[in-house]
């Protein structure tokens, strides 16, 4: 690059219309309100691309249940649950345009058993099914009896000749069975824990991911809880919602987002100022991480089209590496020769800066080998970041900064002088000794480590909304949104054969109690197969000449016309079923997110488990096998699984990573390559044996950061070793503010509540501060700097 005559001016001029740009675009995305950061944390989640159905089958399950708010409100006395309840509604009755109530009550429960009474026939419960196989004809006969004439002899659906064996009756009541809520006084009403609770639940109308649906649903729904305990005191309200999650995260992120972003700036300022004792070297650092800011905003809204909210909380760490480039040539232009200008300081300093690039650049791409889209979005996002701030270093320095500008503050003299006192590595046995000891060290925490994959243990939603939202699962033996078994087919006809092939086997486990029940549609609709038997079963079993229609006739003194026209009246309830023409009634409407219909050529649903025990996992798995188009799905395990999975890849990709920095360095630096990446491979040894002597287990996002380190800290071994040969202690007060304000930005970002962030965060800490103190050690004795003389 020339840097001779009026080049760095123009250069310069055109960064700065670059720059004019990005501010332009940021202000068309900010003002005109186009950007929204998300805060979907299944954006964080990796997509199983080799298997279309099943991701979309996780996705249907999500959908199905992120825009719902269920509320339950509950006292000792019904009368007074209700009062709360009126209370709370009330609140929420003017904002129906944001979240509007889910009415079911008496006459939705009507209407859905007036559309299912057509089918009524063929709508058998498992237990009337096996007593038709079993039971002889009197049985039925006396069965009838009871229902006609005994006031407890189970629930009733219309007239007696509608349903006079109470098949449908049973069949009704199983499918009660399958929750634990009923009607009551035009409520929805469920018990537990000695209370009474009206269930409320609600549809929110914009995303639950939207930051102003969050800002204007979750007061709303303080307000209405506020209300009911004031109208009830005693009153219980439990509250959940995907939305009330994602309201946390973004409330969390926000905060971190300010707590980081401002304490490195705040870190940078300060220490910019004792070291330079000037106000323009400030002003430079900051622009140059503000450019690198906008600019990796603009870049990865226009290659992602959104911006999720935890790559800005881990894009506010950048700025304690961004800086890295313009401390660099600050700190050589403080120690340069007067005589020696700018952009010739810059042309002899570029190939270090560009060494320092190509390996910050390395690290964080290597998150982006990843499968999870929120840390590929974090990598780009950083990498871009670092392109920006290094470009505005090598446009903008040069020009704005003239060779008497800088005079060296109160930091620098005193901390130049330590390179002199520092260690040098050495074979003489008294630089061995610490060597021997640091790994004996690193021995003994290494073989203390342990991993854990668990994607639970990266929760960080509040304590109280995780307790309300496993006390309302309780209450309402809600199924798993994920563990479920998806199972496909080439036609609904097959899909609805294979679920009654699953729950043959689910039964036994129902038996067994590792399951509560089981939903599938096939409850509701069987297949055309099951229809087909369970009528003629009827027919032969019920209706026949000599039957116990028959026989109840004789008992009640009812004709032969009789007989016929009842068997006749209940053939006519016995219209073929189609799942296409229930999922239009109103009684599907629970259900339907079991059905995902046709996806990639075929079709799937899915049969969802109530009271499942995780212990259990491995028998539920067990009971899909050997069933044709019959998956077990256990997202979270498979979550963790793909986790484990890549924390032992990424650790292969972080030894690779080594390897082609090295073979990038090794034309430049020849014999002293090593002693570039030494400080930190040894930075990253001894800070995994600090994560075993501290009893943390080693994660995935541990190994991310390692990566990440590499990048880091291989910045300091080439400020150490591109000077080696000069002299000068210009790199050294550069890897001193470099280091510091990394630290101070890692250190905030192990502070997160995010658990993944704090992984991040805490190696970034340990690692970056033992890369600091391990940089000069590699310098070797012949080479030594000596501190440039300052005027005091």
């Amino acid at each position: 690059m020339n840097m001779g005559g009026n080049a760095p001016k123009r250069l310069a001029l055109l960064w700065a219309l670059v720059v004019c740009l990005l501010l332009g675009h940021n202000a068309w995305l900010w003002l005109g309100q186009r950007i929204a950061p998300d805060t979907d944390i299944l954006a964080l989640l990796p997509l199983d691309e080799r298997d279309p159905v099943l991701q979309q089958s996780f996705t249907h399950m999500v959908d199905s249940a992120q825009q719902r708010v269920v509320v339950l409100v509950g006292a000792k006395d019904w009368s007074d649950a209700g009062r709360a309840a009126d209370a709370y509604r009330k609140v929420l009755a003017p904002h129906g345009e944001l979240i509007s109530f889910d009415a079911m009550g008496d006459e939705s429960q009507a209407n859905w058993l007036s559309s299912l009474q057509p089918h009524a026939a063929m709508l058998i419960g498992a237990v009337q099914e096996k007593e038709l196989r079993e039971q002889p004809a009197r049985f039925w006969t006396d069965s009838a009896l009871a229902r006609l004439y005994s006031a407890f002899s189970g629930p009733k659906l219309g007239a007696f000749r509608d349903d006079p064996f109470g098949l449908f009756a049973g069949w009704a009541q199983e499918r009660a069975g399958e929750t634990p809520v009923r009607p009551r006084d035009g409520r929805l009403f469920v018990s537990g824990a000695g209370r009474e609770y009206v269930l409320l639940t609600y549809t929110l109308k914009p995303s639950a991911f939207s930051l102003g649906a969050q800002q204007s649903v979750v007061p709303l729904l303080d307000g209405a809880k506020a209300a009911a305990q004031q109208a009830v005191p005693s009153s219980e309200i439990i509250t959940a919602g995907v939305v009330l999650h994602a309201a946390a995260a973004g409330a969390q992120a926000s905060r971190e987002v300010h707590t980081i972003g401002v304490g490195s700036l705040v870190g940078i300022v300060l220490l910019t100022w004792l070291t330079f004792r000037s106000v323009k070297p400030i002003t430079l650092t900051l622009l140059s991480i503000g450019v690198g800011f906008l600019g990796a905003l603009s870049l990865c809204w226009l290659l992602f089209g959104r911006i999720h909210l935890l790559t800005l909380v881990f894009g506010a760490s950048l700025i304690g590496v961004a800086q890295d480039y313009g401390i660099y040539f600050l700190c050589h232009r403080l120690g340069a020769d007067q005589g020696l200008d700018s952009p010739r300081l810059l042309r002899r300093l570029l190939p270090g800066l560009g060494f320092t690039l190509l390996a910050a650049v390395i690290g964080y791409l290597g998150l982006a080998l990843t499968p999870f889209p929120g840390l590929r979005h974090m990598a780009v996002f950083s990498a871009l970041g670092l392109v920006f701030a290094w470009l505005t270093v090598v446009c903008w320095f040069p020009v704005l900064i003239g060779p008497e500008t800088l005079q060296p503050g109160w930091l620098a003299r005193r901390y130049r002088g330590a390179i002199l006192r520092w260690p040098r590595l050495s074979m003489a046995p008294r630089s061995l000794l610490p060597v021997a000891l640091l790994a004996v060290f690193a021995a003994l925490g290494w073989s203390r480590l342990t991993t854990n994959d668990d994607i639970r243990s990266l929760q960080s939603s509040p304590p109280q909304l995780i307790a309300d939202q496993i006390k309302l699962g309780r209450l309402l033996d809600a199924p798993s949104p994920v563990q479920y078994y998806l199972v496909r087919g080439a036609t609904t006809e097959e899909v609805l054969q294979r679920e009654e092939a699953l729950k043959r086997r689910l039964d036994t486990l129902v038996t067994g109690g590792h399951i509560a029940g089981y939903q599938a549609l096939s409850n509701w609709v069987p297949s055309r197969q099951t229809q087909a038997a369970r009528l003629a079963l009827v027919n032969d079993k019920l209706l026949d000449a000599d039957g116990p229609l028959a026989a109840l006739a004789r008992e009640i003194g009812e004709d032969p016309e009789w007989v016929a026209a009842t068997a006749a009246h209940l053939r006519s309830n016995a219209q073929p079923m189609a799942l296409e023409a229930f999922m239009r009634t109103p009684a599907s409407q629970p259900w339907r997110h079991l059905w995902l219909g046709e996806v990639e050529g075929v079709q799937a649903s899915i049969v969802a488990l109530r009271g499942m025990r995780y212990a259990s996992i491995p028998v539920l798995a067990q009971a899909g096998e050997g069933l044709s188009g019959v998956q077990w799905v256990d997202k979270v395990g498979g979550i963790s699984s793909v986790l484990g999975r890549y924390r032992a890849d990424m650790g292969w990709v972080v030894l690779g990573a080594y390897l082609v920095v090295f073979l990038a360095l090794l034309p430049r630096y020849k014999r002293r390559t090593w002693r570039v990446l030494a400080p930190t491979a040894l930075a990253s040894i001894v800070t995994i044996a600090c994560l075993g002597f501290a009893g943390q287990s080693l994660t995935l996002f541990h190994v991310l950061a390692l990566m990440l380190l590499l990048g880091v800290g291989v910045d300091y071994g080439i400020f150490m070793q591109e000077d080696a040969d000069g002299g000068g202690d210009a790199p050294w007060l550069a890897v001193g503010l470099s280091a510091a304000s990394a630290i101070l930005a890692f250190g905030l970002l192990g502070l997160s509540g995010t658990p993944a962030l704090q992984a991040f965060g805490m190696t970034m800490l340990v690692g970056t501060t033992l890369v600091w103190l391990a940089a000069p050690c590699f310098i070797v004795k012949k080479e030594t700097v000596h501190a440039t003389p300052v005027p005091v």
